[in-house]
């Protein structure tokens, strides 16, 4: 009965941003790490950003650090991916998961279903 479900995605231009949340029942889950993965057409899954269950400060895979932020609010169950200074490449379907610790890519146990991000030249 865990569930988690992205939402927020959408289409927008190279240079702007968008905002996908993450909201989750099921679990506990201020005990619970949270990661946001994504998957581009004709490519692996990969990682995008994670954050642990302390709150402390989350990490980021190469591709997105200094353009995307995750922050999590326990008092909603909810996370949250900020994504500035998008890029063609950002182009993909954005999952979220849970698991006690972060992960690597295919490593946690929860899933939930994606969100579209499609960003144009």
């Amino acid at each position: 009965d865990v569930q988690l479900q992205a939402s927020g995605g959408g289409l927008v231009q190279a240079g702007g941003s968008l905002r996908l949340s993450c909201v989750t029942s099921g679990f506990t889950f201020d005990d619970y790490a949270i990661g946001w993965y994504r998957q581009a057409p004709g490519k692996d899954r990969e990682g995008v950003s994670c954050i642990s269950a302390s709150a402390s400060m989350p990490y980021y895979y190469d591709s997105v650090k200094g353009r995307f932020t995750m922050s999590r609010d326990n008092a909603k169950n909810t996370v949250y991916l900020q994504m500035n200074n998008l890029e063609p490449e950002d182009t993909a379907v954005y999952y979220c998961a849970a698991d006690i610790k972060c992960y690597g890519v295919d490593m946690m146990d929860y899933w939930g279903k994606g969100t579209q991000v499609t960003v144009s030249s």
